[in-house]
């Protein structure tokens, strides 16, 4: 796995959208906040177009992608936010001169497609807080920074009852649950052989959870683990006739003919204390009631 060259000041960071719109003020807190670290920033062309609920057309948004992974002066490439769109983007993007030049790129959510596309050709990425979310969390922002400046070393979760103990160690992958089962039998379909798998959701019912853990299952995605970090599960949703299990119980069920460690309420995905995690790096995972995620 390649892992990019950390920033040092002086550097140019740019920020574009791959799918939902933004507005100039939406994006401003960030642009002064990468200032304050000495960061050049620069802004995608159409980065405040909008067509429908999307920042600008597909041709405008993949123009945008494209540029930000060719241009060698760019060392970061931070997707504004998240909503739904990059899946339409991604099969038209080359990714020759990334991988001449390769770069951070930062994001959750939807960017898990870039996340997955990004693995696929062997480098590593940032799962972080976006400018969107900038003004909601000041530790979830700093860690974004001192992922992007190489000096974030690990992460610790809070009690959760429901972990299975033990440690493990391998490359950390994953991203949104609901992107990486649209994925699925795609070209950017996640490897997790021999991985540690970070998975979270958001607004989503408990049945979709469970088809998607089964899908995970079927597929041997969950055999082979070294171990499953499980980050928010946020604002779940539940079908008249209930489902009869919260999110930790359906997963736990997946699981249960694999012997790994498991952890729950990581802290990251869609809550406000999204910590940054390096994708694609090497991690040493060690849970117990709590759990820490160590970058090596």
């Amino acid at each position: 796995m390649i892992i990019p060259s950390y920033l040092k000041k002086g550097d140019a960071v740019a920020i574009i959208a791959t799918a939902r719109k933004v507005s100039k003020e939406e994006i401003q807190p960030a642009i002064a906040f990468f200032e304050s670290y000495g960061l050049s920033v620069v802004l995608g062309k159409n980065l405040f177009e909008s067509n429908n609920q999307y920042a600008g057309n597909d041709a405008q948004r993949t123009e945008d992608l494209q540029w930000a992974l060719n241009d060698p002066a760019i060392k970061a490439v931070i997707i504004a936010r998240g909503g739904y769109g990059s899946v339409r983007l991604i099969e038209h993007i080359d990714f020759t001169e990334f991988i001449r030049h390769p770069k951070w790129v930062v994001g959750y959510s939807d960017v898990t497609v870039l996340h997955s596309a990004i693995h696929a050709i062997g480098v590593a990425t940032l799962h972080a807080t976006m400018p969107l979310n900038f003004t909601k969390n000041a530790e979830a922002t700093k860690s974004l920074t001192e992922a992007l400046f190489g000096n974030w070393k690990e992460l610790k979760a809070e009690e959760n009852y429901s972990n299975i103990e033990g440690k493990a160690r391998g490359e950390l992958v994953g991203g949104n649950l609901s992107l990486l089962y649209a994925l699925s039998g795609t070209p950017y379909d996640i490897d997790t052989k021999g991985k540690i798998l970070f998975i979270e959701d958001l607004d989503e019912y408990l049945y979709h959870i469970d088809r998607m853990m089964m899908q995970l299952k079927l597929s041997g995605k969950l055999k082979h683990l070294k171990g499953l970090i499980v980050g928010g599960m946020t604002d779940m949703k539940d079908n008249a006739i209930p489902f009869g299990k919260f999110p930790e119980e359906i997963i736990l069920d997946a699981v249960k003919d694999y012997d790994y460690p498991v952890c729950f309420d990581f802290p990251a995905g869609h809550i406000d204390r999204n910590l940054a995690m390096y994708f694609g790096r090497e991690v040493e995972l060690n849970v117990t009631d709590t759990a820490t995620l160590k970058f090596l």
